[in-house]
């Protein structure tokens, strides 16, 4: 069986209940056999085979060297420099993907760690805080599709640069170069959203999710945020601070789902999917 199939199932840890109203599933990062930063797929080879993944909009690429996917939105186009492949299903005209690094990217490293819902589908809203050069940018505008569209907000002026220049190109990424600790700078750009997604690697990550989610995430709507341990807490055990972290998010109105650590792909980090605002949720003071 192949090793992403694999992937695809959620982790063995155990799921708990506490002052969360519910359960959170807690588990870590499934091991995946691919060579990561050196993979490569041979273009053009006539065993390549693209199959559906279960997360819309997501694919495999099962060649000699299986491989994560998105459809590319421009043709002809790579991003940060990822292998690009070609497929055709029953001869018809050639589809072009770009393979998902996940040593590049925390979404892709969750999804192959087997991340139980990402909920970004095609056609969705995204506020993606920390947008950086716009490498997991790029491939959730993929996602998305053309009906999709995704608020980019990055800081970094250096970056920012980059990430225009992704925008020009893929016209369902709007960047925003600003700080998400202000979100009322940025009001009249923003509609309500989906989903907001966040890499931004602050202490007050928590607060920064939290106040943008209340001025642009529609009700039962959801959040995904990958938390970097030691920016956070640098002397703390990595346990102790995503437990944290989860508190922090109660008392944003937000109630944490699911965690996943992103080992093999990267130490001390996790995932945290959460819903915000539910019918029922137990503010933690």
């Amino acid at each position: 069986m192949s090793r992403f199939i694999r992937s695809n199932r959620r982790g063995s840890g155990r799921g708990f209940r506490g002052s969360f109203q519910g359960d959170i599933s807690v588990h870590r990062g499934m091991r995946s056999r691919g060579r990561g930063r050196g993979s490569v797929i041979a273009r053009g080879s006539s065993k390549l085979v693209i199959e559906p993944h279960r997360h819309p909009g997501i694919y495999i690429a099962k060649a000699k060297e299986d491989m994560l996917v998105t459809k590319n939105m421009v043709t002809g186009e790579s991003v940060y420099g990822e292998k690009r492949i070609s497929a055709s299903q029953n001869h018809d005209e050639k589809t072009e993907y770009r393979a998902w690094n996940p040593f590049r990217s925390k979404l892709a490293a969750a999804i192959l760690g087997g991340i139980d819902k990402i909920h970004m589908e095609p056609g969705s809203k995204i506020l993606y805080l920390g947008a950086a050069s716009g490498t997991t940018v790029s491939h959730v505008s993929d996602i998305v599709g053309p009906s999709g569209l995704i608020f980019a907000v990055e800081f970094s002026q250096r970056s920012g640069r980059d990430l225009l220049n992704v925008a020009k190109k893929r016209t369902n990424i709007i960047p925003i170069i600003e700080d998400a600790r202000h979100p009322h700078k940025y009001r009249m750009i923003i509609s309500m959203v989906d989903t907001i997604f966040a890499d931004v690697a602050q202490p007050d990550q928590a607060r920064i999710v939290g106040i943008n989610a209340h001025y642009y995430l529609k009700n039962k709507g959801y959040v995904v945020i990958s938390i970097k341990a030691n920016c956070i807490d640098s002397t703390a055990q990595p346990e102790a601070v995503f437990a944290e972290e989860l508190v922090k998010l109660q008392r944003e109105m937000i109630r944490p789902l699911e965690q996943l650590t992103l080992e093999p792909y990267e130490r001390d980090h996790a995932v945290v999917v959460g819903i915000y605002r539910p019918d029922k949720i137990q503010k933690v003071v």
